[in-house]
């Protein structure tokens, strides 16, 4: 609010302004006209007055999105994540959850909520100071990701740029990254025609648009570079996967796809944590969501009681 009071100010004195944003709502709330591109090319400029939300998405994604959170009916199965009271001192306390095989369980919370540093610490990256983890019935001392991974855990963290590409390599390199050590290594020798149809493979199943799997990670769009490491981790097979702001950043026709591969895994009996700083990408994707407040979780809410105001009110006690 108060960088749009800025924004109007600046206007009032003559200022012109270009806004680039990903969030229709900002969009409707401060922008006189705009203008569409897709793909690099130039679509159109238009009146914000003169359209809605769905055609503006339509002239994103070159096609009509139904449904944007097309999560499909999946059997929810038995527990194969039970996190008690688990501490990270200064960050955390006293948290704990179950996730279940098919579930999508959103995290939800203000910034500084501590929803990244309890996946982190789920994962292994930071360990916790107190607490346990259950895996699959049994407890496991998670203090590493690769311990976290030898038991099927996957994560795609929430920085794609800083913590998640290596973004001076290619992207079958980028794909590749997570199995070296797993099922495509004989001997101590990489099977690498192997490993290369099966990065490829994935690519294509998550429509990864680029010129061939060769080329730098880096002049990829912030959708396909999210893609490619969405396939990294599904190369590992994961049984459980959690993901970090999965569609942070990027735009509105490759939020779709990812909400729909997301729903299909959990269909096929993946257990799915998914953190999001937004509202309705948890309401619409979680069978659950548990929401944190400085560092504490404050309610687990089921999908059919879930509402804005409830997990607002639950974020901010």
């Amino acid at each position: 609010d108060h960088l749009f009071r800025i924004i109007r100010s600046l206007r009032e004195d003559g200022k012109g302004i270009i806004y680039i944003t990903h969030k229709m709502n900002e969009l409707f709330e401060i922008a006189d006209e705009f203008s569409v591109f897709r793909d690099g090319k130039y679509i159109s400029t238009c009146n914000s007055a003169d359209v809605t939300r769905d055609d503006i998405i339509r002239m994103m994604v070159g096609r009509e999105i139904t449904q944007m959170f097309p999560k499909e009916p999946a059997q929810i199965g038995d527990v194969v994540l039970s996190a008690k009271g688990l501490t990270l001192n200064g960050v955390f306390r006293d948290v704990s959850f179950d996730l279940r095989a098919g579930e999508i369980l959103g995290f939800a919370g203000l910034v500084g909520s501590g929803r990244s540093n309890v996946a982190e610490t789920v994962f292994g990256v930071t360990p916790a100071d107190a607490g346990t983890i259950e895996l699959f019935g049994k407890h496991v001392d998670v203090s590493s990701p690769s311990i976290a991974m030898a038991h099927g855990m996957a994560f795609l963290t929430e920085d794609r740029k800083e913590t998640g590409c290596f973004l001076l390599l290619d992207i079958q390199e980028n794909a590749q990254m997570a199995v070296l050590q797993q099922r495509y290594v004989n001997l101590g020798f990489v099977q690498q025609e192997k490993l290369n149809k099966a990065a490829a493979e994935m690519a294509n199943r998550l429509r990864v648009r680029t010129p061939d799997m060769n080329e730098p990670i880096i002049n990829l769009s912030g959708g396909n570079q999210q893609k490619v490491l969405i396939c990294r981790w599904l190369m590992t097979n994961p049984k459980i996967l959690i993901l970090d702001e999965p569609t942070r950043g990027i735009d509105v026709g490759a939020k779709a796809e990812i909400h729909r591969l997301i729903s299909q895994l959990a269909g096929q009996g993946v257990a799915i944590i998914m953190i999001s700083s937004e509202m309705p990408e948890v309401l619409g994707m979680s069978d659950r969501i548990v929401v944190l407040h400085e560092g504490r979780v404050t309610g687990i809410l089921d999908r059919a009681e879930a509402d804005q105001v409830k997990i607002m009110e639950l974020a901010s006690r």
